[in-house]
């Protein structure tokens, strides 16, 4: 897939994280990854892992507020671990999940990056990659 490809596919999947994000909470590791949402215009809740509390408890408190929610860890190894354990919880504690926008970021990015905070960047990059591209032309 070309930079201007993949470059497009990722807006709109930003795009469509954001619409989702207005009517579900997306649940990421930690504060910079709930930077690097903002920074790419996500209005909605984040809620960030890494606040000392066990992954099971966490999904206790998130089925207390919430039915529904996005699954964005970070696409690495231990990343895809924790998705794991989310996914236990959350299940046992019935919230509904949805990591589609993980794998397909994954899928987009993983010759990259691996990680939700390097996705601001990422994004800018592509844009002044895809800018020289068609400079060129």
């Amino acid at each position: 897939m070309r930079i201007e490809e993949r470059s497009e596919e990722l807006k709109k999947l930003v795009q469509d994280l954001i619409q989702l994000n207005n009517e579900a909470p997306v649940v990421v590791e930690g504060r910079k990854d709930e930077r690097a949402l903002r920074a790419i215009g996500l209005t909605g809740t984040v809620l960030r892992l890494n606040k000392g509390i066990s992954v099971f408890r966490t999904c206790e408190n998130i089925s207390k507020e919430h039915g529904k929610v996005i699954l964005l860890s970070d696409w690495d190894r231990r990343g895809g671990q924790l998705s794991r354990k989310l996914r236990e919880g959350l299940e046992a504690n019935g919230v509904q999940y949805d990591e589609n926008i993980r794998a397909k970021m994954a899928t987009l990015t993983k010759k990259d990056i691996k990680d939700v905070e390097s996705l601001h960047k990422h994004l800018e990059r592509l844009e002044d990659l895809t800018k020289r591209q068609n400079r060129k032309i």
